[in-house]
């Protein structure tokens, strides 16, 4: 298998989601063509061998955090302390004094994340008084390493909020002229304590620059309730349907079930989207319902094995698992589900001209004009390969073979 853009090669002899075998022709980094496999056919030009395994979409990690993780590191003793400011001041006590540079951090954990089967990414860059730009200068650069074997948006991320240590706001719109793709916020209640000033600045830099938003809501209940009112009473007023994002939101769904579907049907309205990252605990986000609301639901991994948590290791398809786990499914369908919501789920917040998830039973990114950027995994169906989480992965981006058996090429 070669590295190279190519115009045409064929994938021969891959099961789309499990079904039956078939040779896929890719033209210009799209599918032009699903036939039967044909074992006599004599393909001309480059081929990528399937052997029989199942064809997915590529995974879209959706919520990550690239500058905060030690994968390739020792391992460390967890040293946080509770609740968000706890955990912020752990991380910048830390960070400068790993025993690789940030930068080399970024792009390792990206490449294992591209070895293991994702091409598609939003991640946060941390933008504070602290780090200043270092840290989303890092995402930008690894971004930059392997642009031609991932697609890489960066959210400029205010982890230490925007109110509470001055010059906040100036660094983030620095970030923004810079070339932030996704304007960031976080707990406009609970951390800096005035959500009117917050969602100010977070919607006013958004208008400025024409970027999507993305907000961090760990807020508990009806306070979480409050803040997910105020997000979208400015969706809507500012016309940014389809352009926010509100991602973990856990205890939003804990108040009542009237809450609930009073939620999805806002989301739902003003197209905002959200993302999980498969949580432990009690608290998780009605998937089956978002989908068969039309709400658009993506999945990450966040921080990897950083002074935030010891979990993480750079694969989706273990993250996978955690969702279907996390969500008690056992039906195939519902564990194809969570592999739908891991790659497509994610692609369509992260290209809105890609359509959201409609039901459990949407398995879309497969067919005739779909991007050409997969995973190739064996497995006896997709349910059996979450459970397995097989290692024998061949990645391609765009039609082009970016990385085979977890190495990138």
């Amino acid at each position: 298998m070669k590295g190279t853009t190519l115009n045409s090669s064929l994938i021969r002899n891959v099961r789309p989601w499990g079904g039956e075998a078939s040779d896929v022709t890719v033209t210009d980094g799209h599918i032009s063509a699903v036939a039967p496999h044909n074992p006599a056919a004599v393909p001309e030009g480059e081929v990528v061998e399937g052997r029989g395994r199942l064809l997915l979409p590529s995974f879209s990690d959706v919520h990550v955090h690239l500058d905060s993780t030690r994968l390739g590191l020792p391992f460390r003793e967890h040293t946080g302390a509770p609740g968000v400011w706890g955990m912020m001041l752990n991380d910048r006590n830390n960070w400068r004094n790993a025993e690789a540079t940030i930068g080399e951090r970024v792009e390792t954990t990206l490449r294992m994340m591209i070895e293991r089967g994702t091409t598609r990414v939003r991640s946060y860059a941390q933008v504070d008084v602290d780090c200043k730009l270092e840290r989303f200068e890092a995402v930008v650069a690894a971004r930059e390493t392997h642009k031609d074997r991932a697609d890489v948006k960066i959210i400029a991320f205010p982890q230490a909020g925007l109110l509470l240590e001055k010059g906040s706001a100036e660094l983030l719109e620095e970030s923004l002229k810079a070339g932030a793709d996704v304007v960031g916020g976080i707990d406009p209640c609970t951390l800096d304590r005035d959500p009117v000033r917050h969602l100010d600045i977070v919607f006013g830099l958004a208008e400025k620059y024409q970027l999507p938003i993305d907000i961090h809501l760990h807020e508990p209940g009806e306070l979480g309730l409050f803040s997910a009112d105020l997000i979208a009473e400015r969706t809507r007023a500012l016309g940014m349907q389809g352009n926010v994002t509100i991602s973990h939101g856990y205890p939003l769904w804990s108040v009542s079930e009237a809450h609930t579907r009073a939620l999805i049907e806002t989301w739902a309205e003003l197209d905002i989207s959200t993302a999980t990252v498969a949580p432990g605990g009690r608290h998780q986000p009605p998937i089956v319902q978002l989908a068969e609301a039309g709400v658009r639901v993506g999945l990450g991994e966040d921080g990897q094995r950083d002074y935030w948590s010891p979990y993480g290791n750079a694969d989706m398809l273990d993250r996978t698992w955690q969702l279907a786990f996390a969500n008690g499914f056992r039906a195939d369908t519902l564990i194809e589900h969570a592999v739908a919501v891991a790659t497509m789920g994610g692609a369509s917040i992260l290209d809105r001209s890609v359509p959201g998830l409609r039901s459990t039973a949407d398995r879309p990114g497969t067919q005739v004009s779909d991007v050409a950027s997969f995973v190739l995994v064996p497995g006896d169906s997709v349910a059996a390969a979450v459970m397995d989480r097989p290692g024998d992965r061949t990645v391609l981006h765009r039609g082009r073979v970016v990385a085979d058996q977890q190495q990138l090429l």
